[in-house]
């Protein structure tokens, strides 16, 4: 392989890098993206629950409004907007209540529909009695578009005795344990008259009991602790959504591969033309071969594709790196063959084997800086590999015979040296493990059950630490005079 197809395949092979390591950085950015968003998504829908909450406090219960028996449904009016705009707004979407506030028929406005509230216990006709007494008062209101909202258990109960029929009614308890016979029958009295039906009521986010004076402030506490829960669902489905994906491997494996296939076919062919065939004068060997050279590589571009995915993804590896491992680990795979098949000695493996390991190093790092200055996904990579390898070949072939026999000096300085450190590094090692027996034994000593074991123990134990012998209690006399003189 001349330098010429050299220098083209490692421009291939880092573009194949550099376009991985673009979709995983893709995947990232979104990641990082989702969860800035979903930042200020939690931060509104809180600000909504604590608007709610001041609102309420100041302008409800602060001024009695509504009285003793009338200050929960004010509660709940306020409440409802807190609540519903902040469960919008922790997915990121708009702010959809807004609260009127004028003591006439609508007291809410939900996305254009009016709502009306009516949070009534007595009289035991779950809120269904205050809204034959707003239709009497205003008899188009729903003919006009708008809906009451009743507290939620309300309107459970009132859907499940709506469902009944006489029959089953009448089977209800009559102990005053849930709904009873009289229940379902104001409810089917109240449906009989014909002004409104089921599908003009509504359930509101909250039950009757928990919008009451002294209950409203755990109800708002739990609604943002449900909040910041469906926040930390929200990002943890963004994670395992930013994750890589057998899909995206197969993609990167597949394209590696056409890249990588396609670039041996036009160097194949161009081979061959350098040959002086021109291409209507191929043969059917020369067909053959071109075949052999773009299928192998069309092998090792999987391979190529699928080993960077999975070490960029799933090691502490960047994609320049990585490419580079793969190349030196086909080009070293190459040269054992060519050891077991004798074509070559075990001096000239080793010496092939560290120049394709240099040779990779220099591409990535060439590569990394390149990607680094220029920060246009594949063309960093490209322009960075391309300058970096030129410079490598014009310095490596300026070496003299002196200069090769220094480095190698050099080199085998470096080897007796690491031998050296680590010989005086294992040393060091043992003699810590010995020092920190010794001093495990003091602290198993001065913290011991028995009195007199731990007194002469930590006695022990603080000269060794270097406190003056005329400090140390390691006498009756001495503890005597400590705590009594």
């Amino acid at each position: 392989m001349n330098d010429f197809t050299k220098f083209i395949k490692s421009n291939q092979e880092q573009a194949v890098a550099s376009w991985v390591n673009y979709l995983n950085q893709v995947r990232i950015d979104q990641l990082l993206s989702s969860f800035r968003q979903q930042d200020e998504n939690l931060l509104n829908a809180l600000s909504s629950v604590d608007e709610a909450i001041k609102r309420i406090n100041l302008e409800v219960v602060t001024s009695n409004r509504g009285g003793q028996h009338g200050m929960h449904g004010f509660i709940a009016e306020l409440a409802e907007v807190g609540i519903g705009n902040a469960r919008k707004q922790i997915f990121g979407q708009d702010s959809v209540y807004q609260w009127v506030n004028d003591n006439g028929p609508v007291d809410l406005v939900r996305s254009g529909v009016d709502i009306q509230q009516k949070f009534v216990a007595s009289g035991g006709r779950f809120s269904l009695g205050a809204i034959a007494e707003h239709l009497e008062k205003y008899p188009d209101y729903v003919k006009d578009g708008g809906k009451y909202q009743i507290p939620r258990d309300h309107f459970e109960v009132i859907e499940q005795l709506r469902s009944m029929s006489p029959e089953e009614a009448g089977k209800l308890s009559r102990s005053g344990d849930g709904p009873s016979f009289t229940d379902w029958r104001r409810i089917d009295a109240f449906f009989r008259q014909g002004s409104i039906d089921l599908e003009s009521l509504e359930p509101s986010t909250l039950e009757y009991r928990q919008v009451q004076r002294g209950v409203y402030e755990s109800t708002m506490a739990a609604e943002e602790d449900s909040l910041r829960s469906t926040d930390q669902s929200l990002r943890d489905n963004a994670y395992q959504e930013s994750l890589p994906t057998l899909r995206e491997g197969a993609s990167a494996t597949l394209t590696a591969a056409a890249v990588e296939g396609g670039a041996a076919f036009v160097l194949a062919v161009a081979a061959k033309k350098r040959e002086g065939k021109q291409l209507r004068e191929f043969g059917q060997q020369d067909w053959i071969d071109i075949a052999g050279e773009t299928g192998l590589s069309f092998g090792k571009g999987g391979i190529r594709g699928s080993s960077i995915y999975a070490l960029t993804n799933f090691t502490a590896t960047s994609a320049a790196v990585a490419s580079s491992i793969v190349t030196a680990s086909f080009g070293i795979a190459e040269q054992a063959n060519k050891l077991r098949r004798g074509e070559i000695d075990e001096v000239e493996f080793i010496e092939n084997a560290e120049l394709l390991s240099l040779e990779a190093a220099v591409s990535a790092l060439s590569s990394f800086v390149g990607q680094a200055l220029v920060p246009v996904p594949v063309l960093g990579a490209v322009i960075g590999n391309t300058v970096g390898t030129i410079m490598y070949r014009t310095v490596a072939s300026s070496l003299s015979k002196r200069e090769s026999e220094l480095i190698e000096r050099y080199l085998d300085e470096q080897r007796v040296l690491d031998e050296q450190l680590a010989a005086e590094y294992q040393e060091l090692i043992q003699k810590l493990d010995e020092s920190m027996s010794d001093y495990l034994g003091l602290l198993e000593r001065a913290f011991s059950p028995d009195m007199q074991i731990a007194l002469l123990g930590s006695a022990e134990f603080a000269r060794q630490l270097g406190v003056p012998a005329d400090e140390i209690l390691d006498s009756e006399e001495k503890i005597v005079a400590y705590f009594l003189d």
